[in-house]
């Protein structure tokens, strides 16, 4: 028999581990002994030898889904899983077994990327996930730089309801629409930080949409915590302070087994212009009673005090002090294809106005 181990730290909450011991080949390998230890609280305390008693038995290659099942029902209606859950069990044991991975599993390539307009940014995204979904190309943390202004529209808004087109043209906006779903965002490059994480579906193996946001942010959270900023997650995609909301993410998983998440935070705000350009913006404040963005959105600047190189800097040694890294770039024959969706997807008014 083999002995496997597999770990999986809930985001704000415990770590779950898992030592099994595996028999079989094949479609035949099933669970011998498992043990699941780690910080987290559970009662009654006797509900821990059920739960490894009914992974016993059990065939490697039952999903996260149909564990985190057996093990509720091993533990029973009256247990009580603190700072963690049946799913984070599920997790574990499948990192065990090699079907889903950690971020020690992976070496990441980070780039701090060259000015780009907003269009070839959004091809490039989809061809840097697309090529880690093909084994092309590995994991990667890609910062952004932004060579004009712009808004980014969901992949699901449409673009006359979030936009206003006078607005736009005074404030010289470039539109363009993402992959992914979610709210408009308003870039200009001096005041915004934005990078994507492109990694294999593996990494978010058995977790929902709403815990792999929180599980993809973790790290950018210990950075803003390093700098003094007590930064949580905000169901379901946004990260905030106590003074206010500092950024906001969207995800898409890919059929090839890739997943893009990004996320745009905001360094310092021209709220004035932001509210001329975004309708729905606009909307937002009122709803919340707010008349102010500034009191809505509170940028890193002013909580920091530091230069927007500095934190991006800080957050990329916070990164790398996390996981393995190496320095990366985005290569040739990548631009030449996003140059290529440019012109055939991403720069199209079919595309742009997919929603009108």
């Amino acid at each position: 028999m083999d002995t496997v181990h597999g770990e999986y730290k809930i985001p704000g909450g415990k770590l779950v581990i898992a030592d099994v011991e595996i028999e079989g080949s094949g479609a035949g390998v099933v669970l011998r002994s498992v043990v699941i230890s780690g910080d987290f609280f559970l009662e009654p305390t006797e509900a821990l030898v059920a739960i490894n008693a009914t992974l016993v038995g059990m065939s490697a290659a039952t999903s996260v889904a149909g564990m985190a099942a057996e093990v509720k029902r091993a533990a029973g209606p009256d247990a009580h899983f603190v700072g963690f859950s049946p799913e984070a069990v599920a997790i574990a044991v499948r990192r065990a077994l090699g079907h889903a991975t950690s971020w020690r599993d992976h070496t990441f390539d980070v780039i701090h990327d060259a000015p780009r307009e907003p269009h070839l940014q959004m091809a490039l995204d989809d061809v840097l996930a697309q090529a880690v979904g093909t084994g092309q190309r590995g994991p990667t943390l890609r910062i952004w730089e932004w060579e004009r202004n712009a808004v980014v529209i969901g992949s699901f808004q449409s673009v006359r309801n979030e936009i206003d087109a006078e607005g736009a043209a005074a404030h010289h906006i470039t539109v363009t629409r993402r992959v992914s779903g979610g709210g408009a965002t308003f870039i200009q490059p001096g005041n915004t930080i934005t990078y994507s994480l492109y990694v294999p579906a593996s990494l978010v193996e058995g977790l929902s949409f709403e815990q792999s946001y929180a599980f993809l942010d973790d790290w950018v959270l210990g950075a803003l915590r390093e700098l003094g900023i007590q930064a949580t997650y905000v169901p379901l995609n946004d990260i905030a302070s106590p003074a206010g909301k500092i950024a906001g993410a969207a995800q898409k998983r890919y059929t090839s087994g890739a997943v893009l998440h990004h996320v745009t935070m905001a360094y310092d705000i021209d709220a004035d212009a932001m509210l001329e350009v975004l309708r729905i913006g606009r909307e937002k404040l009122s709803d919340k009673g707010t008349k102010s963005a500034n009191k809505r959105v509170d940028p890193l600047r002013s909580q920091t005090g530091m230069t927007r190189e500095a934190i991006i800097e800080s957050f990329l040694g916070h990164f790398a002090s996390r996981y393995a890294t190496v320095t990366g770039a985005v290569g040739d024959a990548e631009v030449e294809r996003a140059q290529d969706l440019v012109t055939e997807r991403f720069s199209t008014p079919e595309w742009i106005n997919v929603v009108p």
